[in-house]
């Protein structure tokens, strides 16, 4: 089963634009929200990071009940 990964961003950040393209290569199954664009993702981001800067990466666990990883902002692998 892939890894998977929620990215929260927008359109117009290269750092948004650099973790799709990062977390793609390594093979993780990318969702992605442009939260200028979806009122609901933004406040689901919010939810997650409480913090209003992009990106917000929220890597999936495949288990029920393990916790999620959040990871607010990208500096690159």
């Amino acid at each position: 089963m892939p890894k998977r990964v929620l990215i929260f961003g927008k359109d117009t950040c290269p750092y948004t634009k650099a973790a799709r393209e990062d977390y793609a290569r390594r093979g993780f199954e990318v969702e992605y929200i442009d939260v200028t664009k979806d009122e609901r993702g933004m406040k689901r981001m919010l939810t997650f990071s409480g913090e209003n800067r992009v990106p917000v990466m929220i890597e999936k666990v495949e288990k029920p009940g393990e916790e999620v990883n959040v990871i607010v902002g990208f500096g690159g692998t």
